[in-house]
């Protein structure tokens, strides 16, 4: 039977255990200077916390009974012979503490509970940062509103914090090692800034509201100043002055030169009236003064980046740079353009940009969409067995208002609309024959707004699917957008689409069903059109409303309006 025993020993001994997570000892240390009204009710709150170890309270110079108060309430007491600054006792308890984590705490809040401190300190035991700081609802806050928050956004704009001069945080004791403690109020800042600098995650946590004395004006003052200092050095130190002074105006004067270069390129390609040696020497003055204040901003940034602890010097420095990033991309996409639109033939390098077309439309005739970017088209010959097609983008297609299957007449041939080939979104390929008609060429680049000039006097067959009933319509193409007039087409009690056109009054127009002439009416303004076929009942609706368009509806003498097809 005992080598049962001996055997279940040696299998328990065998499984792993995991170890107990390491125990982390908590100081708070409270910086006191005659708070002999309060200090013993912040120890005796702060000694209910159950993961608080120690607290140690620096008596820094008081003259009244600060320190009986604070032994009295189970405190330990370091005292200083004078007054050296809430740094100073800051740093005096972090040097004696014995803890893995270290608490600071004002000695003059009226309002302090134990559910205020463990939020200060749970997040580091919680392996969730390594510095937290407070922020809370009070009355005061001049100090932060009127200097902290200017200077740090100017000198450290990714410190963020609502408010860095809280007083209350907590830290893990080897990483306040890396901190420098100054000896007065700026202490607070100096803290944030070197976490920040320096890479330490630092946390911001909300306790709720706290209450405690305000600081009259003349000690506001003094805490002003020695924030002002401490921020200043701060940026001294690690290189923020060079950043903001130094780099920036190489950074305003790189923008000059990038700006230059840019207004000298539209200048060449866009403005007519400007002598062609104008835009060529503001685009070399551009140019000179880019690379030169652009190759300073690097060697500047390069020794500041060497001289500087990294931590999160990177987002500032992005910030700082932005405006010129911004600039060389704008320069870059710029050239990529024209460097687009460069052709070279026969030893002559020709550069023919063209633009895009920001259509927006504002009147209320019915589209898919009221704004789009549309263009340019290269124009490009027919794909071999297709020279009755032509390939057209589909933002061609809106603009001329028709779609896939549609049919165009050019010098009284009939060409099938079809859609682009994969890679080819922005080419309009036509045969030969059109292209001459069209008075186009292969390679020719044309902008949207040309389309309705280039296709005038063409006839197009636009059709519609709808339940079972194939509806066309048939229209000439104007260079001009004029006012229209749009419709819709109900058949059976059921609305099966809505589109407009430009019709001229008095005259009549054709209705047809499966080829055959059903129908003529004389269009006049608010004119509403019956018919009855194939059993079904089809009504037109025509409706005023503030819309154009280049759509031309073929009149009798020229084709049919409609053509209804019921399946």
């Amino acid at each position: 039977m005992y080598w049962f025993f001996v055997i279940l020993a040696f299998l328990l001994a065998s499984i792993k255990t995991q170890k107990p997570k390491k125990y982390q000892k908590v100081s708070v240390i409270i910086p006191a200077y005659n708070e002999e009204d309060t200090v013993a009710k912040v120890v005796e709150v702060i000694k209910k916390v159950s993961v608080v170890d120690e607290i140690i309270v620096v008596n820094d110079g008081s003259i009244d009974n600060t320190e009986e108060e604070a032994k009295k309430a189970g405190a330990i007491v370091i005292n200083h012979e004078t007054n050296k600054g809430k740094g100073q006792a800051l740093y005096t308890g972090y040097q004696n503490a014995e803890c893995d984590i270290i608490a600071f705490i004002d000695a003059d809040i009226y309002n302090l509970t134990s559910s205020k401190v463990e939020a200060m300190i749970k997040p580091i035991l919680e392996g969730k940062t390594d510095i937290t700081k407070t922020k809370f609802s009070r009355a005061s806050g001049r100090v932060t509103e009127l200097t902290a928050k200017p200077l740090l956004n100017f000198f450290f704009p990714e410190i963020s914090f609502e408010q860095p001069l809280s007083g209350q945080f907590a830290a893990k004791k080897e990483v306040l090692k890396r901190i420098n403690f100054e000896s007065d109020y700026g202490v607070d800042v100096g803290i944030v800034i070197d976490a920040d600098v320096l890479g330490i995650p630092i946390m911001e946590v909300d306790i709720g509201a706290i209450e405690h004395d305000m600081s009259p004006l003349s000690d506001l003052n003094i805490m002003a100043n020695e924030v002002v200092r401490t921020i200043i050095g701060r940026a001294n130190k690690y290189g923020r002055v060079t950043m903001i002074d130094d780099i920036g105006y190489y950074i305003r004067m790189s923008i000059v030169g990038l700006s230059l270069i840019i207004l000298g390129l539209f200048t060449l390609f866009f403005v007519k009236f400007v002598p062609l040696a104008v835009g060529v020497i503001i685009t070399l003055i551009g140019v000179v003064l880019s690379v030169y204040y652009i190759i300073k901003v690097i060697v500047k940034s390069v020794d500041m980046f060497r001289k500087t602890p990294r931590g999160n010097l990177l987002r500032s420095f992005v910030k700082i740079h932005f405006p010129m990033i911004i600039s060389i991309i704008v320069l870059l996409l710029m050239i990529s353009t024209f460097i687009g639109a460069a052709h070279y033939e026969h030893g002559v390098l020709s550069i023919e940009p063209n633009s895009r077309n920001l259509i927006i439309y504002a009147d209320d005739s019915p589209r898919d969409n009221t704004i789009s970017v549309r263009g340019p088209y290269a124009i490009d010959t027919a794909i071999e067995n297709e020279s009755n097609q032509v390939r057209m983008p589909s933002d061609a297609m809106m603009t001329l208002g028709i779609s896939v299957n549609d049919t165009i007449v050019v010098d009284n041939v009939e060409y099938l609309i079809n859609e682009t080939r994969p890679g080819e979104s922005d080419t309009l390929r036509l045969p030969i024959q059109a292209q001459n008609f069209l008075d186009v060429d292969t390679g020719d680049v044309i902008q949207n707004s040309r389309l309705k000039e280039i296709f005038e006097g063409c006839a197009m067959t636009h059709g519609f699917e709808v339940n079972n009933t194939t509806i066309k319509e048939k229209f000439i193409i104007t260079s001009r957008d004029k006012n229209a007039s749009v419709f819709d087409v109900i058949i059976d009690n059921s609305s099966v689409f809505t589109s407009s056109g430009i019709f001229k009054n008095n005259s009549t127009y054709n209705i047809m069903a499966g080829g055959e002439l059903i129908s003529s009416f004389k269009y006049e303004d608010g004119l509403n059109k019956t018919f009855t076929d194939n059993g079904h009942e089809v009504k037109i609706l025509f409706r005023d409303t503030n819309s154009t368009s280049i759509k031309v509806f073929t009149r009798e003498n020229q084709d049919y309006f409609l053509n209804f097809d019921f399946h």
